[in-house]
């Protein structure tokens, strides 16, 4: 399998508390059959080949993602610019990309693995990961051309450009739809001019997927994608945002003042842009459900050792019952959003099965699991968890972003409810 190009390195590293066991139990499955989202020759990983990638992503997270690197992009907010080779050098960038362009050619489990990994040692570095491996990258792999993906995804996987996704606006957030950034046709291209809020990797992002209204007055199907390069005249990032959570995670406001973009650099037909977006948006949704679970992860990491160390009348506070309730609600927690965001991703994998409703309350669920865990963390800690010498407050700052970016509970909640009635509407009167 492509996991040979993850071992790098055979280093002995210090040893981090491990509750990785899902895996093991997944069935391997007899179907290999890939739908139009996989790249090309993709057979579904096998339960071996899955528990070796997720054994390599820890090796490179206790090697390149210490605490102090986590603790330091937090604090400065500021993303260590040299892990893009590094994430390049290891493989992790193109994890669903075809293997003729650098990717591993591994699906959405294996994506998923790698994800909650790096997330666990960093939710912020997992979160532009994501922005740039998901919403660019395989963006790039699902509605690219042959000559676009020739010429991106290479140095996109290789770690030497950054990738990010333009689509939300300040008025247009959650109403995508109602997004007034315009792309007026011109002589061999389009005119872009807007400005698009909440971009992940915007500050940074060599190559920019941006969504605007190529014929405003037709809504919906009046919207186009394109691919921005930095280099462009007339785009620039306006300003990088101060946040509460996922610091580091370097996020931007964009301006697009008269950038000329060439035909060829059009993603997708035109006025079909929705059609890019929603072809990657349920993938998307699964891929950055692990998040959160590397958050949670993290918070076990963090409490368990820490409330059996911890002694108050005589012994280690882990024995009060209360305590044993907290933790026990955070190991169930963090197991049901496991399974569920693993076996939707299986049945991607195996089956091409893209259920939207079971994408979106992937997410949902697990990142309202998310900021409850770390929250009890912060809590078993007790006074140690309310200082900055311990990771508990960045865990509750990072788990709230996953309710709030990339779709709103709320809005996942109407979504799923959307997909019922698509699914029941022969039941209508």
């Amino acid at each position: 399998m492509a996991t040979a190009k993850c071992l790098r390195s055979s280093v002995t590293y210090r040893p981090r508390f491990h509750l990785c066991i899902p895996l093991r139990a997944f069935p391997t499955s007899q179907h290999r059959h890939a739908s139009s989202k996989h790249p090309q020759g993709f057979e579904p990983p096998t339960t071996s080949d899955l528990f070796e990638l997720r054994e390599r992503v820890q090796e490179f997270t206790r090697r390149e993602i210490t605490p102090e690197v986590a603790s330091e992009t937090d604090k400065s907010n500021s993303f260590p610019s040299e892990m893009w080779a590094k994430l390049g050098s290891a493989g992790f960038l193109g994890m669903t990309a075809d293997e003729d362009v650098g990717g591993l050619a591994m699906g959405y489990q294996a994506h998923c693995i790698v994800m909650e990994e790096i997330s666990r040692a960093s939710g912020s570095i997992g979160l532009s990961y994501a922005a740039h491996s998901q919403l660019c990258v395989n963006q790039l792999q699902l509605n690219g051309t042959p000559g676009q993906k020739t010429k991106f995804l290479p140095n996109l996987i290789a770690g030497t450009q950054v990738g990010a996704l333009a689509m939300s606006e300040s008025g247009a957030g959650s109403d995508v739809v109602s997004m007034r950034t315009t792309a007026k046709e011109a002589d061999g291209g389009y005119v872009l001019n807007g400005t698009k809020m909440w971009i992940t990797n915007g500050p940074e992002a060599d190559v920019i997927v941006v969504y605007a209204k190529t014929e405003p007055e037709k809504g919906s199907k009046g919207i186009s994608a394109f691919i921005v390069e930095k280099h462009f005249k007339g785009f620039n990032c306006a300003r990088k945002l101060d946040k509460m959570g996922m610091r580091g995670s370097n996020t931007g406001e964009l301006v697009f003042d008269g950038v000329f973009v060439p035909k060829e650099n059009m993603l997708g037909e035109v006025n079909r842009g929705v059609k890019v977006l929603m072809e990657g948006l349920d993938l998307e949704r699964l891929v950055l459900s692990a998040g959160p679970l590397g958050i949670m992860q993290a918070a076990l990491d963090v409490a368990l050792p820490f409330t059996h160390q911890r002694t108050q009348f005589g012994s280690p506070v882990a024995h009060n019952q209360l305590v044993q309730g907290k933790l026990a609600d955070m190991y169930t927690k963090l197991q049901a959003s496991r399974s569920y965001t693993y076996e939707t991703a299986r049945k991607v994998d195996e089956g091409g099965d893209i259920r939207t409703q079971d994408c979106a309350g992937a997410i949902m669920y697990a990142a309202e699991r998310a900021t409850e865990c770390a929250l009890d963390c912060v809590q078993l800690l007790g006074g140690m968890g309310y200082v900055e010498e311990m990771p508990a407050s960045r865990l509750v700052r990072d788990a709230k972003l996953y309710e709030i970016g990339a779709g709103t509970t709320e809005v996942r909640k109407i979504v799923i409810g959307r997909a019922f009635n698509k699914e029941f509407s022969s039941y209508a009167p």
